[in-house]
């Protein structure tokens, strides 16, 4: 190993010379890393090729560390310049996170939990940091170690992370399981009166999520305490068993899923009175055309998967006017109506035509307009859901409630983008751009996505 360390040491000497130490005798950029990495070649031979994996996760670790104390120097140089431009002390901090999320090409609502990771390992948990640096844990095993700490006091997080000491070797061989197990039993030890706490807490965090899935599937996630969670999957098993006995041809996990989408609707089709916004082509909808569709906050379905659904009520020509309603056909009363709302692009760039309104408040039609082109938070990096649609230029400062001075946006997304030192503009362009401007002076661009049936060549998002 030591043998393949040096050899590759003198291969990226001869092929790198600008990488050597400078004659100002400071120490060596990331960047200079970055290019000396890309010359180390694949190993030969087995025995080789796996040293290099293991070095390469050790490396990963190593960075792992170095990016948390850079975080940690970071949050502090922007606490210090906003308290020099006067902003009140409970302010200080605020967007940091977003910035650290963007930089590292991740969605803006990670931001405070990639910060506060690296807050926990460098000013409470040294033991745990070293063992990351070292290579004894890897990112997400010291997460998980921050994240069972996280309500202790600093002593006892400190003395937690002294008992567990990870960067002697106490995790050699253990899994991210017994890695939680360890950590939970030994807060428990420390303060078990402020666990029960966070038990108790945790039970006000209950939320429903939605993320796409392959093959036109989603995942529908629950948070809920372990009662009611285990009394929903019993309840779900046993109707499973029913059906299943009674000669039910699906499968055990099928019926499970039917079962949850009948009674949580009060449909057996489960679809009534929600607005999908799928957006497909006219060619795709009438002409079996197989350009893809899209659903909203979910991403791209097949054609053919989208006339299915669209086929379970009678469809006629499209109207200009956004509610045309289609009754469905005799016998088919009671699953649901079909909806047809046409949008209009422009015939060389797919944008969607504009539209303009002189009131600050957006208007139904105008807001649904809107969330079709952006269809997530048009943050960089950030899919969550459009909650805000959002005055690129603010209208206190002159900005117009029209199409081009909009953005869909996520609720913390729109938040952030008030503190001080963020702007935001349009660029011109065939395609709605943004131009997010961060307080540290970087710049993020982000382009409306192209609707079904256009194509656009690749874009950028990366900070300036």
């Amino acid at each position: 190993m030591e043998q393949t360390r040096e050899r590759q040491t003198i291969d990226a000497g001869s092929r790198a010379p600008e990488m050597r130490p400078r004659s100002n005798d400071s120490a060596p950029r990331v960047s200079d890393v970055i290019a000396l990495l890309r010359c180390v070649q694949p190993g030969a031979g087995s025995g080789e090729l796996i040293d290099q994996i293991s070095d390469l996760e050790d490396l990963k670790s190593a960075i792992s560390g170095l990016q948390a104390r850079v975080a940690v120097a970071f949050d502090v140089a922007q606490r210090a310049a906003q308290a020099a431009a006067g902003v009140p002390a409970s302010e200080r901090g605020k967007g940091v996170g977003v910035q650290v999320a963007l930089a590292r090409r991740e969605s803006p609502s990670r931001g405070s939990r990639l910060l506060g990771l690296a807050k926990a390992l460098v000013t409470e948990m040294p033991h745990t940091m070293a063992a990351l640096e070292s290579g004894q844990l890897n990112e997400w095993r010291a997460t998980l170690l921050v994240k069972e700490t996280a309500c202790l006091s600093v002593e006892d997080r400190c003395a937690v992370d002294e008992e567990l000491a990870a960067d002697a070797g106490t995790f050699i061989g253990a899994g991210d399981n017994a890695i939680t197990a360890a950590a939970k039993a030994a807060a428990y030890r420390r303060d078990p009166r402020t666990v029960s706490q966070r038990a108790s807490y945790a039970a006000t965090e209950r939320t429903v999520s939605l993320r796409p899935a392959p093959d036109a599937m989603t995942y529908l996630t629950a948070l809920l305490p372990v009662a009611h969670g285990v009394a929903v999957y019993a309840a779900l098993s046993r109707k499973a068993d029913s059906a299943r006995s009674s000669g039910d041809s699906r499968i055990r996990g099928q019926v499970m899923a039917d079962t949850l989408v009948e009674r949580v609707t009060g449909r057996r089709g489960g679809i009534s009175g929600v607005d999908l916004q799928l957006v497909m082509t006219d060619r795709a909808l009438f002409q079996g055309d197989a350009e893809p569709a899209r659903i909203q906050a979910y991403g791209i379905v097949p054609a053919e998967w989208a006339r299915a659904l669209v086929g379970a009520a009678r469809v006629g020509e499209p109207e200009h006017e956004p509610t045309a309603v289609r009754e469905p056909p005799p016998g088919r009363e009671g699953e649901f109506d079909v909806w047809l709302r046409r949008l209009y692009t422009a015939p060389a760039t797919g944008e969607l035509i504009t539209t303009d309104s002189k009131a600050r408040l957006f208007p139904p039609r105008l807001r649904r307009f809107i969330e079709v082109r952006d269809d997530t938070c048009r943050t960089p990096y950030c899919d969550a859901p459009i909650r805000h649609i959002d005055h690129v230029v603010p209208w206190h400062a002159g900005g117009l409630t029209t199409v081009t001075n909009s953005a869909g946006l996520c609720e913390a997304c729109n938040h952030t983008k008030e503190n001080p030192g963020w702007t935001a503009k349009t660029l011109p362009g065939d395609v709605h751009t943004l131009e997010l401007s961060t307080p540290a002076g970087r710049t993020y661009t982000s382009r409306a996505p192209a609707p079904p049936g256009h194509r656009r060549g690749p874009t950028s998002s990366a900070g300036a």
